[in-house]
């Protein structure tokens, strides 16, 4: 009796500690009341295909509406990371007003997919020399004793800055630039593919992630066609687009103590700016100073907050 007694005391204690260690929920809409400024790079590359922000929008939003099979999966992939798929519709959306142009249809993507399969040169490197063969390096050992795969490549990219980026090493001189730019591009000007314009880096984050919740293959860096094949195909694409958002909510409520689980323009920043883990520490820095402090959209998480409500139509 009295173990059971303690085990209810300690329950009722810990219903008491919990709500104050629990992530506040973060108000949903847009802080600022007007856009903010649009990246140049957005600009440039509308620019460059005649098209304007609003009609690339209406397009996808379009796209969207006349494929419920798409919306099917879209609600499907959602479901399995425990996610709202308004936070897929926002990505997608913003993805295709202010990075690329939409295509006609998504059943495209398929076929691309199956090309980028066949090209089996496709290797991921730097002038020759392949990324394995890069990360064997002894600056990148200590990035070995991380268990997932976000943290490990995590530690890979802070190493490329502070070792390598912008600098000559063994008679190499490595460009001044992101280390998904110079590693994970190698035959084409894009950075991002697929519906979801998923940078092989970042699938490479998550691969852990989508193996363990929809039991697809791992990819793994020294097999470039798979991982093109895997962020191309909308059949696995989007359950990486789903575990890439779920990791963004999952970092931010605990490291910054903040659920945005309901604000769809803010999980699409995020998923447009990256960074996550960096950006949560801080917000969590600003909260410790002022508890009014919150995670803030940029101009692509502004429009998904600002046609929310016609883009939750879609579902």
């Amino acid at each position: 009796m009295s173990r059971l007694s303690g085990a209810l005391s300690a329950l009722l204690l810990l219903a008491f500690v919990l709500p104050a260690h629990a992530a506040v929920d973060v108000p949903p809409g847009n802080r600022s009341k007007t856009q903010p400024a649009i990246d140049m790079s957005s600009i440039k590359r509308t620019g460059e295909t005649k098209e304007s922000f609003e009609g690339k929008y209406q397009r996808i939003y379009n796209l969207l509406k006349r494929d419920p099979g798409l919306i099917r999966s879209i609600k499907k992939s959602a479901a399995r990371y425990g996610i709202d798929p308004i936070h897929m519709i926002g990505a997608i959306v913003g993805e295709h007003t202010y990075n690329v142009g939409v295509i006609d249809n998504a059943q495209a993507y398929y076929v691309k997919a199956l090309a980028y399969l066949g090209t089996k040169e496709l290797v991921f490197g730097y002038q020759g020399e392949p990324i394995d063969a890069f990360l064997s390096r002894p600056e990148f050992k200590a990035c070995d004793s991380f268990k997932s795969n976000y943290d490990l490549w995590t530690c890979r990219e802070s190493v490329w800055n502070a070792s390598f980026r912008g600098k000559k090493v063994d008679g190499v001189a490595y460009p001044r630039d992101r280390f998904s730019k110079v590693f994970f591009q190698p035959l084409f000007a894009g950075q991002t593919f697929g519906l979801g314009q998923i940078n092989p880096l970042t699938a490479l984050m998550v691969t852990d992630i989508v193996h363990q919740k929809s039991r697809l293959p791992e990819l793994d860096a020294d097999q470039a066609p798979a991982v093109y094949q895997a962020i191309m195909d909308p059949d696995s694409s989007l359950d990486y687009m789903a575990a890439i958002i779920r990791l963004s909510i999952d970092v931010y409520r605990d490291t910054a103590g903040v659920d945005i689980s309901d604000n769809p323009g803010i999980t699409a920043t995020l998923y447009n700016v990256g960074d996550v883990k960096v950006r949560a520490r801080t917000l969590a820095a600003a909260r410790k100073r002022n508890k009014k402090a919150w995670p803030e959209e940029n101009y692509y998480g502004w429009l998904v907050n600002d046609r929310i409500e016609q883009l939750r139509a879609l579902l």
